[in-house]
């Protein structure tokens, strides 16, 4: 009988601890996100070019590294704040260029806003409402992804727009299933820093806006 009360808890202190990642990782996220929307619109009023994709790949693959290695620490804050508004800096040039290359430009760019945000607060709210586990999708996404990124490198050197659209539409699917995927994480146990986890979405957050833009751009642009 002793015994009872300690079984009934550890479900309890289970459900805390779900709960606090799950709120300091959208609260983090929050705030990265805003964090990137400053860097990027600095990045646009002083029009800043794009650093071109090899020194936004070694920005990006750097921070990240370094986040990773600091994600139990203080520092880690500070790190994820750097490899956000790095990727704000990024960002800002696309979005500059899609708003002068279209007259429909700012309306293109707010679509894809609108659209990134309603997919996203749906799969999650999905996630957290059913609490399905979707662990199973995790090794599937990283094959995809890979593949995905692979081909968009093809699609640039060679310069097949096809391509490069079917690219852009393999990531908003891959990155709905991630965010499904990551979410599940957060509830089951299977990602437990909350520092990791606003990475996994950010980034997910960010390929999304970019690929949707892309298609926009292709499918709706005015010159």
């Amino acid at each position: 009988m002793s015994q009872t009360p300690y079984a009934v808890a550890q479900p309890s202190q289970s459900a805390l601890a779900t709960n606090k990642l799950i709120r300091n990782t959208y609260t983090l996220l929050s705030m990265t996100l805003l964090f990137s929307a400053f860097t990027a619109g600095l990045s646009m009023v002083y029009n800043m070019p794009h650093p071109g994709m090899i020194i936004t790949l070694v920005g990006y693959f750097g921070l990240l590294f370094l986040t990773s290695h600091l994600r139990n620490s203080a520092w880690g804050i500070a790190s994820i704040f750097a490899l956000t508004g790095f990727m704000g800096l990024t960002l800002g040039p696309i979005i500059s260029a899609y708003i002068t290359m279209f007259s429909n430009g700012t309306q293109l760019v707010m679509t894809a806003m609108g659209g990134t945000g309603a997919i996203f607060l749906g799969l999650s709210g999905y996630a957290l409402t059913t609490r399905k586990d979707f662990s199973f999708m995790g090794g599937f996404i990283m094959v995809g992804v890979l593949v995905a990124f692979l081909a968009g490198i093809g699609a640039m050197i060679f310069s097949i727009p096809a391509l490069s659209l079917a690219v852009s539409a393999m990531f908003v699917l891959l990155m709905s299933g991630f965010i499904l995927y990551q979410t599940s994480e957060m509830i089951h146990g299977g990602e437990t820093n909350y520092i990791m986890a606003t990475v996994g979405l950010y980034v997910t957050i960010y390929n999304l806006f970019t690929s949707l833009l892309h298609l926009l751009g292709a499918f709706a642009g005015e010159d």
